[in-house]
């Protein structure tokens, strides 16, 4: 028995030796990156400050070199999370490994001696009268054999216990290494922004050549009327971009339906567009998640009488699913929850929650109902609410942020109910998400100025 104790911690040895590098080298990676978010801390604090002086060419400047570093940093806490994440899921890659092996060995010698036992059971008295052992002997192998056969019973079942922990962490590190390269993903397409910050920054000192009063000259002559803004075009997903007008007055409609303010609806669509490199392309046969969307896609389109092999869906990326439609972008199981389908089986999607799995719920079938239609209801319409269509995909949106707790009003709400939208309530509150809820509060920031204009405020 102490032997085979011996060896089993002889055969841990390695996996000790390499979980003390690892660690260290995730402790550095989290050492850096806490240094790199206390940078970006830093920067919006300087952001904050240089938004309360006044227009001046050094504020403004200022303040396009603080949106650069901000969204560098941004990208390099990224990179470091994926290094981290990676890290991790070699190391379990390696454990699971090396705890198959070991689980062969011990399988091997299981065997081995079960063999021996069974070999043991078999014999006669006759052959242990006539064999050179005697009895006191023979049974006290016997015994030790039953010791030896209970106590690798005993670590097969601890080495199996932890193969399947191990396999289930894998699955979850591998998980949130999506959800990072995800980010990695959307925040370099953040990069287009940085371009745009240096350019604009560029032209400034070009025309003024860093004088103030030439510069207060360009803010006056880049000032633009009422109707300019209006004929702005607002881009859309898998839509034709629409006059700023009219996608205002689709806010302005939702708004008024869901209580969320409508230069915040526009920001949440402007960022979903700005960041949608995968728009429409794609098949919901190959592209929406398989057990989740794929079986609900049929209904919500039969419903409305459309074809689901013709209409478009976004392509599915490196890190992910797609299937997303129109320019809400709501995958189709958030959209059955908000566009009037119940699952017969269960009832509407709160229930499904507590009285299923997820997977069984998502196979339906679904049925359509007027009166389970937020949408059409908000929007007193007499039609089923359809993704595609720009009104009901601005007020799904509103809808949503509302629900995330936009409709209260305040900055912060606002803010973090667009966190919300985009990583869920359990992230939210990461710093790696944070991103997303400053850019679609930039972008409310920007359409609240323009509304402002075309009301004269």
């Amino acid at each position: 028995m102490i032997r085979i104790l011996v060896l089993s911690t002889l055969f841990l040895l390695p996996l000790t030796l390499h979980a003390d590098v690892v660690a260290e080298r995730r402790a550095a990676l989290e050492a850096e990156l806490v240094i790199i978010e206390q940078q970006i801390a830093e920067q919006q604090v300087l952001l904050d400050d240089k938004a309360r002086e006044r227009t001046s060419l050094e504020r403004d400047v200022a303040i396009l070199d603080a949106q650069i570093r901000k969204a560098e940093l941004q990208i390099q806490a990224r990179t470091i999370a994926i290094r981290k994440l990676n890290t991790g899921i070699s190391q379990k890659q390696e454990t699971i490994g090396e705890l198959g092996e070991k689980l062969q060995r011990e399988k091997a010698s299981l065997a081995q001696i079960l063999r021996k036992t069974d070999r043991i059971d078999d014999i006669s008295l006759v052959e242990i009268v006539l064999s050179q052992q005697n009895i006191s002997e023979f049974f006290g192998d016997l015994d030790t054999f039953s010791d030896i056969k209970l106590a690798l019973t005993v670590s097969f079942d601890e080495l199996e216990d932890t193969r399947v922990q191990t396999e289930e962490e894998k699955v979850v590190l591998t998980d949130r290494r999506s959800d990072e390269l995800e980010l990695r993903q959307l925040q370099e397409l953040e990069q287009a922004k940085i371009e745009g910050f240096k350019s604009e920054k560029k032209k400034i000192l070009d025309v003024t050549k860093g004088e103030e009063e030439a510069y207060k000259a360009l803010v006056n002559t880049i000032k633009r009327s009422a109707a300019e803004i209006r004929s702005e075009l607002f881009a859309l997903r898998d839509s034709a971009a629409i006059p700023f007008g009219e996608a205002l007055e689709l806010a302005e409609t939702a708004g008024a339906a869901v209580g969320v303010r409508p230069a915040v609806i526009l920001g949440v669509l402007k960022q979903e567009t700005r960041l949608g490199e995968f728009l429409g392309t794609g098949s919901w046969l190959t592209d929406a998640h398989p057990t989740r969307d794929r079986p609900v896609f049929p209904y919500i389109m039969n419903e409305l009488g459309l074809d689901p092999d013709q209409m478009p869906v976004s392509k599915a990326p490196s890190y992910g699913w797609g299937g997303a439609m129109g320019p809400s972008q709501f995958i189709p199981s958030t959209w059955v929850c908000y566009g009037g389908f119940i699952n017969v089986n269960t009832g509407d999607c709160n229930n499904a929650r507590r009285s299923m799995s997820w997977d069984n719920f998502w196979q339906g079938p679904w049925e359509y109902r007027a009166d389970k239609d937020r949408i059409r209801k908000a929007l007193g319409s007499n039609t089923p609410s359809n993704p595609y269509n720009n009104q009901h995909a601005f007020t799904a949106t509103g809808m949503l942020m509302a629900d995330n707790g936009a409709d209260a009003g305040t900055w912060a709400a606002e803010r973090m109910a667009a966190l919300r939208y985009f990583a869920g309530w359990t992230n939210a509150k990461k710093p790696q998400y944070a991103f997303y809820g400053d850019s679609v509060m930039e972008h409310a920031d920007f359409f609240q100025e323009q509304i402002d204009i075309l009301y004269g405020n």
